[in-house]
């Protein structure tokens, strides 16, 4: 999920326009980029007056738009439509890559964000868009095939986040703490209300019931501490799985793989 508060103050902050799409006319089919990050860093919402495709080389960040919070790794990226405001995480050693493409001279892949399968021809053909000597010719045979293979991903690592009150504890609480051990019984009784009332409201904002919400959230984490070469005991510790079995379940109910072959992926 998006970095604690006392984290985003502490990390290096980056301001960017807010564009509507096609605000500005850009004389490129797609012009990519890449950056390792130095510091931990938060981007402040902001929207580009291009589509954009975000993923990594190495490591794994976090974008957010809405009400949805999306998880990028080497193998799984983001595609922002141009105009669409959005905000983004990346801790310290993560090597990002983006792509901006014209509005006019590429469709978007959907009306919001979608994530993108990484595949390795993909990635090839992005390399490529990268090399400082490509032909004209063979730049525009390359880009036409960037966009003859981008395709939304048959499972997303996104997580929708809850907006109302009622359920604003739940958030910050497993966000400072995915181990933090708490019931749906105990939140209820924390809450004030019946633990169906909070089931309804977690059904409700986010599609997901509470125990599946707080699995899928500490998964979330879980992803970033696999990036960071934590080993995968101790992971399921910190992310307050009761063991590596139920920690590996929950992991390939999110993601479609056990934690071992995403690492490896």
């Amino acid at each position: 999920m998006d970095p604690l508060p006392q984290q985003v103050a502490a990390a290096a902050r980056i301001r960017l326009p807010v564009y509507d799409a096609d605000a500005i006319e850009v004389p490129f089919v797609a012009l990519g980029w890449s950056e390792t990050i130095g510091a931990d860093t938060w981007w402040d919402e902001h929207a580009h007056p291009t589509h954009e495709l975000l993923w990594n080389q190495r490591g794994a960040s976090s974008a957010t738009a809405g009400a949805r919070h999306w998880t990028l790794t080497p193998a799984q990226g983001l595609w922002v439509p141009a105009g669409v405001r959005h905000s983004g995480w990346a801790p310290a050693g993560t090597q990002q890559r983006a792509v901006h493409f014209s509005v006019r001279r590429a469709r978007p892949l959907a009306a919001g964000p979608v994530a993108v399968q990484v595949t390795p021809l993909l990635r090839l053909l992005l390399d490529r868009l990268e090399e400082d000597d490509l032909a004209e010719v063979s730049r525009a045979t390359t880009e036409a095939m960037v966009l003859d293979v981008l395709c939304p991903a048959p499972r997303e690592l996104c997580l929708p986040l809850p907006g109302s009150a009622l359920l604003a504890p739940v958030v910050a609480a497993l966000r400072a703490d995915p181990a933090d051990p708490r019931t749906l019984a105990e939140w209820a009784t924390q809450l004030q209300v019946s633990a169906r009332t909070v089931t309804r409201a977690f059904q409700a904002e986010t599609g997901l019931g509470f125990g599946r919400w707080v699995a899928a959230a500490r998964v979330q984490h879980a992803i970033a501490l696999l990036a960071q070469g934590e080993g995968i005991e101790e992971i399921a510790g910190r992310t307050g799985f009761g063991s590596v079995s139920a920690f590996g379940a929950a992991f390939r109910r999110v993601t479609g793989t056990s934690p071992g072959r995403f690492r490896a992926q």
